[in-house]
């Protein structure tokens, strides 16, 4: 039996960066032989200049350049969302300890001292490719999450504009609230994934103008557990499952999938369930029409008085809302002054 080869969708493309025309011609030589598109630059500035215009698969970067080294080349590529998934390995003839670990402290994933095996460059470059290929994989898996929960929005013309709402609300509560940075990140997302699992409902029952009878609520109460399990494949979705599958939970024990109370009901999901409440409230819907801002904080405080919410959620993002320490959101879900 025949093992299967690794083929990439398209021809990789490398950056090789070196202030030596040397190094750049050998190491040019030397990948366009393994088949691999290639470009290079002279500095660290030329060398953001390339990858902003069209970012590379893999970058091999020199150390010690003019104008900027590798070391500040990396640290701003690693710091920057939009490449820092690019593969950079780290080229010098500095061998020493200390060399290694900045490489690794500014996100470099691989190190190679000069003179390097040219067996053992190619090995790693290849191997990084795979690895890039596999985490494109899984970004473009999570995009098409991202459009899959706007579609669902996108179906109710009541509901436009909620996801990202929701994530304005999540986010500067979040904040007030002293959530880490990676939390913060789960509540972005989950403005929009929160309700994923509704794609999953018959539209006479998501669209239905009028109350849902008992089993329509059966029915209507899967679709957290729905939308954790389209998530739940993806390692990146982690902290954003709890969101998905929680947010209809109540502090007195009477919410779903799972009848979670108190502090039991995860923080992020705790947050989402007030920021949805309000944009509820102060959205028009065919069988309502939306209340003031004031009308709904006390309809949230209310709630509190019920044991159906968190006091030490609620009460920050109401005294959020009525300071106006959060921008303000559109009903078109545009992020206003």
């Amino acid at each position: 039996m025949r093992m299967a080869l690794w083929v990439p969708a398209k021809r990789p493309r490398l950056l090789i960066v070196d202030d030596h025309a040397q190094n750049v011609e050998l190491l040019t030589a030397l990948m366009e032989a393994e088949g691999y598109e290639v470009i290079s630059a002279a500095d660290g500035l030329e060398a953001l200049a390339h990858v902003a215009a069209i970012p590379p698969d893999l970058i091999l970067l020199d150390i010690m350049m003019p104008k900027l080294d590798g070391y500040a080349v990396c640290r701003q590529l690693k710091a920057n969302p939009e490449t820092r998934l690019v593969p950079v390995v780290l080229l010098t003839a500095l061998d020493a300890e200390d060399a290694r670990i900045l490489g690794i402290e500014v996100g470099a994933d691989d190190f190679l001292a000069k003179p390097f095996s040219q067996a053992e460059l190619k090995a790693r470059v290849r191997s990084l490719l795979k690895l890039k290929t596999f985490t494109d994989e899984l970004e473009h898996a999570g995009t098409m999450l991202l459009t899959l929960g706007r579609t669902v929005e996108a179906k109710d013309p009541y509901t436009q504009g909620h996801c990202e709402r929701l994530a304005a609300y999540s986010d500067g509560l979040g904040r007030v609230l002293g959530l880490p940075p990676d939390d913060l990140t789960a509540l972005d997302l989950g403005g929009a994934l929160h309700d994923l699992g509704k794609i999953g409902i018959p539209d006479a029952i998501l669209l239905k103008p009028a109350g849902l009878n008992e089993a329509e609520w059966v029915i209507m109460r899967q679709h957290p557990v729905i939308g954790e399990r389209i998530c739940l494949p993806l390692q990146s979705l982690k902290r954003v499952l709890p969101i998905i599958r929680h947010h209809h939970e109540r502090w007195d024990g009477g919410g779903y999938p799972d009848g979670l109370s108190g502090q039991a009901i995860p923080m992020t999901a705790r947050i989402m369930q007030v920021a949805d409440i309000f944009d509820a409230l102060t959205t028009e819907r065919p069988y309502k029409p939306a209340l003031s801002q004031a009308a709904a904080l006390a309809a949230l405080r209310d709630e509190v008085a019920r044991g159906w919410r968190d006091p030490a959620v609620v009460e920050p993002f109401i005294d959020l809302m009525e300071r106006g320490g959060l921008t303000k959101v559109s009903q078109a879900g545009r992020r206003v002054s």
